[in-house]
Formats: structure tokens, C-alpha cells, sequence
């Protein structure tokens, strides 16, 4: 799959989500735009958005999107608390489907 990590998540990340094409929006140069920006430039690049932003399912019509979205839930956006997360993300990104939000986490 190609994954999205979004700007407030760890680049570190990306190399704990073995078997996928993994960017970041710091990598793309895309820190700082808005979430509805982010998703139309997502559109036929990415397969999934993991993101730590809650308000995203609110915000923006995930459903009428081709990615699906994986929102998690930890402590802090440090490693030290995600690494916990990352089978379940895995887990994730595996049964996403596009239009669809997941949670992983507490």
C-alpha cells in the first residue's frame, strides 16, 4: 500500500510500517497546508492517510475520497508511544478500503 504519514507524526515512523510505500507530508513538502489541501493532493498518489488529527472525520468528507484514513489514538505523537500501536496499524492498512475510517489505539 502507499501510505501517507501525516505532518504531526514522526518520520521515524515510516520505517516501522514494513512492506509499504511510505511518505510523509514533511517529505513532500506539504507541511503546513490545510487538511482538505492534503487530501486532494493525496487523491490518486496514496492508498492510505495515517494521521494522529481527530478532527479530520469532521472536517472533511473522508467518505467521497479513494484513500481510506487511519486515525490514531496514543499518549503523545513520540515514538515511545506509537511503537506500541504499529501491529494494529499494520493491521490497518491491510483492511483499509477507500472512503473509510479506522482507529487504532485507546
Amino acid at each position: 500500500m502507499r501510505v501517507l504519514l501525516d505532518e504531526h507524526l514522526p518520520v521515524d515512523l515510516a520505517s516501522d510500517l514494513a512492506g509499504h510505500a511510505v511518505d510523509t507530508v514533511a517529505g513532500r513538502g506539504w507541511t503546513g497546508i490545510t487538511n482538505g489541501e492534503l487530501l486532494r493532493r493525496m487523491s490518486g498518489h496514496y492508498d492510505v492517510l495515517i494521521t494522529m488529527d481527530r478532527g479530520i472525520e469532521f472536517q472533511q468528507p473522508i467518505s467521497t475520497f479513494p484513500f481510506g484514513v487511519v486515525i490514531t489514538h496514543a499518549a503523545s505523537n513520540r515514538l515511545q508511544h506509537l511503537r506500541p500501536l504499529v501491529p494494529a496499524m499494520l493491521v490497518a492498512i491491510a483492511s483499509t478500503t477507500p472512503g473509510r475510517i479506522q482507529r487504532v489505539g485507546a
